[in-house]
C-alpha cells in the first residue's frame, strides 16, 4: 500500500464525527463511502454535510462550485460490504462501545482486502483493543479526530503494539493530503495526549464553578481570551519558554499544593447527569438552551475556527 494507491476512502458511523470526517475526504478530492446502522443518519449525510459548507462558504473558505463537488463525492451504501468493497483506507466512527467497535473490526477484516488500512476514530479505547484480535492487526490504527472533524486539522495518530510502521506512516501521509496535522502519539496510553491535557484542566475549571469562585460565563470569557488565545498561537510548552522557565517552577511550586487533585466528579456535574442535563443534546448543561440558540452558537463557533485557522496557518505564522 502506498498514498498514490488510495483512491477511494471508507467511512463507517456517519454521526457528530462521521459525517465531518467523510466531508473531509470529499473535500480533497476522494471518492467516499458511507454507511450507518440507522437509515434516518446515513439519509440525512448530505443535508448535514451541505449545511457545513454552506457555512464555509459563507466565511470565504472554500468556492460556490466545491459545495455541490464535495456532495457528489459522498456515496451512502446500504450496507457495511458494499461499502468497504475495493477501497482502500476505512475509517469507523460508531458509538463508544468497545464490544461493537471490535466485532465491526473482525468484520471489515473479511470484507476488505489484507493491504486495506483500518483506522478506528476513537477518544476512549485504544486500537489494540479495539481490532487486537485481528489477524491482520499490522493494517489497523487509531486515528482521533476532533470536533468539528471538518475544521479541526489535528488528528491524533496512535498506531497500536502491532501496527505496522508502514501503516502509521501511510496514514499520516494521508491525512496530510486531505489538509489535517496528523500528531503521532508513541504510547498508547489512556486518553492519548489531548484529552488528558483537557481533563487536567476541566478538573480545576469544573471546581472553580463548583466553589462560586467566578460565574460560567466569566470562566469561560477568562479562559477564552487569555490562555485560549495564546494556546492557539504558540502552545503551552513555548508559552513557558516565553514566560521563563524559572518563573513557571515558581508559579507551579506556588499553586499545585491549592489545586484540585482528587477523583472524584465534582458535584455540579454529578447532580446534572442526575437531572439528564447533558448540554446541547438535552438543551440544559452549565447553560440552558433552545433549538434556536444551539443552531446559533454552532455557527457562531464554527465562524470563529475557521477565523482563526485561517490567521494561524502555517503560512501566517511565518510571515
Amino acid at each position: 500500500m502506498t498514498l498514490e494507491s488510495i483512491q477511494t476512502v471508507a467511512v463507517i458511523g456517519l454521526g457528530t464525527m462521521g459525517h465531518g470526517i467523510a466531508q473531509a475526504f470529499a473535500q480533497a478530492k476522494f471518492q467516499v463511502r458511507c454507511f450507518d446502522s440507522i437509515a434516518s443518519v446515513s439519509h440525512s449525510l448530505h443535508e448535514r454535510v451541505e449545511g457545513n459548507l454552506q457555512q464555509m462558504l459563507d466565511a470565504g473558505v472554500i468556492a460556490q462550485e466545491e459545495v455541490q463537488e464535495t456532495l457528489d463525492r459522498l456515496v451512502v451504501c446500504e450496507s457495511e460490504a458494499s461499502t468497504v468493497d475495493n477501497v482502500q483506507f476505512v475509517t469507523e466512527a460508531i458509538a463508544e462501545d468497545l464490544l461493537a467497535k471490535q466485532e465491526l473490526f473482525l468484520r471489515l477484516e473479511s470484507l476488505t482486502s489484507p493491504s486495506t488500512i483500518l483506522a478506528s476514530n476513537s477518544s476512549t479505547f485504544p486500537i489494540s483493543q479495539s481490532a487486537g484480535e485481528l489477524e491482520t492487526a499490522q493494517r489497523a490504527i487509531l486515528t482521533h479526530w476532533f470536533n468539528p472533524p471538518y475544521i479541526i486539522p489535528v488528528v491524533e495518530v496512535v498506531p497500536g503494539k502491532r501496527t505496522a510502521e508502514s501503516t502509521s506512516e501511510i496514514t499520516c501521509q494521508l491525512l496530510r493530503k486531505i489538509g489535517k496535522q496528523p500528531v503521532r502519539i508513541h504510547q498508547e496510553i489512556p486518553g492519548f495526549l489531548v484529552n488528558r491535557v483537557q481533563i487536567a484542566m476541566l478538573r480545576e475549571v469544573w471546581d472553580l464553578l463548583e466553589q462560586g469562585v467566578a460565574s460560567a460565563e466569566d470562566i469561560d470569557e477568562a479562559i477564552r481570551g487569555s490562555m485560549g488565545l495564546r494556546l492557539a498561537s504558540l502552545g503551552p510548552l513555548q508559552i513557558s519558554d516565553f514566560a521563563g522557565l524559572d518563573i513557571c517552577c515558581k508559579v507551579y511550586e506556588q499553586l499545585i499544593p491549592e489545586l484540585r487533585s482528587d477523583t472524584q466528579l465534582h458535584s455540579i456535574l454529578q447532580e446534572r447527569i442526575d437531572r439528564g442535563e447533558y448540554g446541547t443534546k438535552t438543551g440544559r448543561g452549565i447553560y440552558n438552551y433552545t433549538p434556536e440558540s444551539i443552531e446559533h452558537q454552532r455557527a457562531l463557533r464554527d465562524q470563529r475556527y475557521l477565523t482563526l485557522i485561517q490567521a494561524l496557518s502555517p503560512r501566517n505564522r511565518e510571515s
